[in-house]
């Protein structure tokens, strides 16, 4: 596999090998030895897999106590995912990386505990799936604002058109309000 920092080095882009034949294809899309070599090395607890229409937003969700790392892939579809740096401490703090992940391409990208997370999805359709180094804790669970000009996404919005967002992402904080971590 191949494994390509962001421009936030601790967010990954993962392209696992491919093997390939007459009858399709194979990948492994998990393998904690090989995943470890590569720094990704935490325990995974919790598997996710969301289905979203184009056009549609999830994010910018993080967990402000049990901060979950995510490993995300796309199997059908395709979507651009984002990581922002919620560390304080960091050199990074309130900057972003994105990825196009696809069904077609098969990347995943690791966005590591102390990021928020979130994806939009440029295809008619895109099913998502993502492990979690830690469980789902919703009285924990805090969304940055997805437009922040602060943080400024460039989001590839479909024909330009506003992003389908939930009402708790469109309440999302600005980066200067919402709690970060230390």
């Amino acid at each position: 596999m191949r494994v390509t920092p962001a421009e936030i080095p601790d967010v990954l882009v993962v392209e696992p090998d491919l093997y390939a034949d007459s009858r399709g294809w194979f990948i492994e899309t998990w393998h904690a030895a090989r995943y470890a070599q590569a720094g990704i090395d935490l325990p995974f607890v919790q598997d996710n897999h969301s289905r979203s229409v184009c056009g549609a937003l999830r994010g910018l969700h993080y967990q402000i106590r049990q901060p979950q790392g995510k490993l995300v892939r796309v199997v059908s579809g395709e979507i651009y995912d984002v990581a922002v740096d919620l560390r304080r401490s960091s050199p990074t703090f309130g900057r972003w990386v994105g990825a196009t992940l696809s069904g077609d391409n098969r990347r995943q990208f690791w966005v590591p505990p102390g990021f928020a997370h979130g994806f939009y999805v440029t295809s008619e359709s895109a099913d998502v799936i993502y492990k979690c180094t830690d469980y789902y804790a919703p009285e924990h669970d805090r969304t940055l604002r997805w437009d922040d000009p602060e943080v400024g996404v460039a989001w590839p919005l479909v024909e330009g058109r506003p992003p389908l967002v939930s009402a708790k992402d469109a309440a999302g904080l600005a980066l200067a309000e919402a709690p970060s971590y230390s």
